[in-house]
């Protein structure tokens, strides 16, 4: 696909006011800046024909127009192809200390995500202990709640409860700080989850509704073998960037097919240097409405593993590439140093 040195800045402006907003972009503001030297005919007719190409959609008659996943690419591909753009405004300080591989993985993954707000995920070795990281309880519909478990080994667990009439939006609320207050920190153990969740001045409604929710905890129990390290789901969650179910059942549904991730970050591997795939690109139906950037790191010719973040299809791919491609590196030099004195 071919496009004029004019449709790809409108474009190119179409997606960072889109990332900037999050709203459609009107014919108007782009007819407005100082960097189009055209009138606003002249922009509406360039978006109809970016439009026809797949590359914006138009959400109603009287909107302006948004990036589909085609245009984040065109996008995205111009970047890696020319390099604008993906300058390093700041150096990571991962601190990556020489005594456990399993530190410089935690080290990079807590990192990225707190550089990217995005789930940050890397390769890591088995972790023999996993305690409970995050504990999230929504309402999916007025009858429904769900409880999303994190653990600090990036295994996610999700549970459905179904009630009788609509569950009081204040007894979610605490159900939640209650939860992350009592269980954060500590480990996956049955008996020990049943001590921390008793306590004899909860209210009767309060007990039953907790009831309801342990059997999430279980499933991560055995959860002892992780191949991943898995850092910002929380952090997802609280800045707001999970932006309808879709996103939510996608993320939380990948999480929980650990296998399926390890397949998408091996493709990673196959790629000479940042692997990105937006929305419908992924063959994963859960990762569909959500987008990832990922690299290898590893030694000589020889990669160890991936480095990674997955979010929103509408996420600074820019800035998301850059603090990639500097966690892969820093963390292939701490790997090969690690090599080298072994």
């Amino acid at each position: 696909m071919m496009l004029t040195s004019r449709q790809e800045r409108i474009l190119c402006k179409v997606v960072d006011d889109y990332l900037r907003t999050g709203q459609p972009v009107a014919s108007k503001s782009i007819a407005a800046d100082s960097e189009f030297d055209c009138g606003s005919s002249t922009v509406r007719n360039e978006l109809a024909l970016l439009e026809e190409q797949g590359l914006l959609a138009h959400p109603h008659v009287s909107a302006g127009r948004v990036p589909t996943d085609s245009g984040h690419r065109y996008v995205v591909d111009l970047m890696l192809s020319s390099g604008e753009g993906l300058e390093v405004q700041r150096r990571m300080e991962l601190s990556l200390i020489r005594r456990e591989v399993e530190e410089a993985m935690r080290t990079t993954s807590e990192t990225l995500s707190q550089m990217t707000n995005l789930l940050a995920v890397v390769s890591a070795p088995s972790l023999n202990t996993a305690t409970i990281r995050h504990v999230e309880v929504l309402a999916l519909q007025p009858e429904v709640a769900m409880v999303v478990v994190i653990s600090s080994t990036g295994g996610v667990s999700k549970l459905f409860a179904t009630f009788d009439r609509p569950v009081d939006s204040g007894l979610l609320a605490w159900a939640g700080e209650y939860l992350r207050e009592r269980l954060v920190g500590f480990g996956l153990g049955a008996r020990m989850l049943q001590q921390r969740l008793i306590d004899p001045s909860l209210s009767a409604p309060e007990l039953a509704f907790l009831a309801r929710l342990v059997p999430a905890f279980g499933d991560l129990a055995a959860d002892t073998e992780d191949e991943l390290y898995v850092d910002g789901t929380a952090r997802l969650f609280s800045a707001g960037q999970i932006e309808d179910a879709a996103q939510l059942e996608g993320l939380v549904g990948l999480l929980e097919r650990r296998v399926s991730l390890l397949r998408v970050l091996r493709a990673a591997l196959g790629q000479r240097d940042i692997f990105v795939r937006i929305g419908g690109e992924n063959e994963i139906p859960a990762m569909r409405s959500l987008a990832l950037v990922a690299t290898g790191y590893g030694v000589a010719q020889r990669k160890l593993g991936a480095v990674s973040v997955i979010g929103p299809v509408r996420m600074d791919y820019a800035g998301a590439i850059v603090t990639v491609r500097e966690a892969a590196n820093e963390l292939s030099r701490f790997v090969e140093d690690a090599y080298a004195e072994s």
